[in-house]
């Protein structure tokens, strides 16, 4: 039955085809000799392969032979149906084809530093980190690559000139009303990558805002000199928090990786006297350390004068407190003796202060009231006696008891020497009869002496 359709077709569109054929309506040679040309028939080569029109059952003949040959059937020259089989296998394959390329288009790739962000049906179904993954083929799911680990770069304080103000955007304005220009580089990078999709329409504009409210937060509260002098480092700290905590507070996705600062400087036309303050300010601390290191050189050298005095001070005080003492018990010992024999204590401490006296005289006296002509000056002894005296006055004063106590034994001993050099003292009557002259050359000879 197929068959017999197939067939009715064929003829059908052969018969259509034919229409401008010359032989269209005769009869192909029933009952007529097929040898015999007719008058109005156009001559063809026998092979039928002319100007004629393709043989359309042969073509479908030859396609089904080469597709059942194809697909495992039996080919040869006769025409074998197949009721389709062939076609829906092709049309089966090539639909797998396509619904596995449909399927392979989930296949997404994230490197090193990104993170992967899946939408299902346009709602957020998770985040996924380095690797090859797969998610629904769209309409049905999709996926955006976020690059996490680019560091990303803006620069505030441009020379840009705010319309509305008409001011440049560097400009600032301190405590005190003066004007200082603040450039600075804000660097920053994606923290969150759903935050940077869903919550940040432009992370660029959003970081410019936050960062210039910053800065006009921080030099609105402080005068312009604490401005121009203020160390660096701590106004980019400043400036680093106060940014990071704006951007935080609008769940941007993003965060500050450092804050560059370039110049804190006086308006142009300001500067000429900014310098001159500036250099002013240098020459007072230049003045400060020098006077500082000048006190410092002093201090020392006038702590250690003072500590030096008032050792000598101290040593003074108690050399003097020890001789004070030691006249004490001398005087308590003499005048125990005194007590005994007060005459005799008169007699000693006389010739004591009378030896005392003329030991330290440069001069000899010598009198004749004895009538001796023949006197014997021991000039060597009493030179000797003069050095001794000198070198027990140099002394520190500051005898002890012993020493005093012992003192009347020593001024007992030297009583006759002291004796001798009171008698060997002028006396009136006879040595006043000597020549000046006389006195004049002695004196001078001692002196040589």
């Amino acid at each position: 039955m197929n068959e017999y359709n197939e067939r009715s077709t064929w003829r059908r569109m052969r018969a259509l085809l034919s229409i401008n054929d010359p032989r269209w309506g005769r009869d192909d040679g029933k009952g007529n000799d097929g040898s015999r040309p007719r008058a109005n028939e156009s001559k063809r080569p026998p092979g039928g392969d002319g100007d004629g029109p393709p043989d359309l059952d042969e073509m479908w003949r030859n396609f089904n032979r080469r597709l059942s040959g194809l697909f495992g059937g039996k080919g040869g020259n006769g025409f074998r149906p197949d009721n389709g089989r062939a076609a829906r296998v092709g049309v089966g394959i090539v639909i797998g084809v396509l619904v596995a390329v449909y399927a392979g288009s989930g296949l997404f790739v994230v490197q090193d530093g990104q993170t992967g962000v899946v939408l299902q049906f346009g709602k957020l179904s998770g985040t996924v980190g380095q690797g090859v993954h797969w998610r629904a083929p769209y309409p049905f799911a999709s996926h955006e690559i976020v690059d996490t680990s680019q560091v990303r770069s803006i620069e505030i304080g441009r020379n840009n000139v705010v319309r509305l103000a008409n001011v440049k955007e560097a400009a600032m304005l301190t405590r005190d009303a003066d004007i200082v220009d603040v450039r600075f580089i804000v660097q920053y990078r994606i923290r969150s990558a759903t935050d940077y999709l869903f919550r940040s329409v432009d992370p660029e504009r959003s970081v410019s805002q936050a960062a210039q409210a910053a800065v006009r937060a921080i030099v609105g509260t402080r005068s312009a000199a604490d401005m121009l002098n203020q160390d660096r480092d701590a106004l980019r700290a400043q400036l680093s928090a106060a940014i990071q905590r704006d951007l935080d507070r609008y769940q941007s996705g993003l965060e500050i990786t450092a804050v560059t600062m370039q110049s804190v400087a006086a308006p142009e036309q300001t500067q000429a006297a900014y310098a001159e303050v500036a250099k002013a300010r240098e020459d007072r601390e230049a003045a400060k350390r020098a006077a500082q290191a000048y006190a410092n050189d002093l201090l020392p050298k006038a702590q250690g004068d003072a500590a030096k005095l008032a050792d000598e001070a101290k040593a003074y005080a108690d050399r003097v407190v020890m001789e004070a003492e030691g006249d004490a018990d001398r005087f308590k010992q003499v005048y125990a003796q005194y007590s005994k024999a007060p005459a005799v204590i008169r007699e000693r401490m006389y010739l004591e202060t009378m030896q005392e006296i003329y030991s330290n005289a440069t001069k000899v006296f010598v009198g004749n009231k004895g009538g001796n002509s023949v006197v014997y000056l021991p000039l060597d002894k009493l030179v000797e006696q003069g050095r001794q005296n000198a070198a027990n006055a140099a002394t520190p004063a500051g005898a002890s008891a012993p020493d005093a106590a012992s003192a009347p034994a020593a001024a007992t001993s030297s009583a006759p020497a002291s004796a001798a050099s009171a008698a060997a003292a002028p006396a009136p009557g006879s040595d006043v009869l000597r020549s000046r002259e006389a006195f004049r050359s002695r004196s001078r000879e001692d002196d040589t002496k």
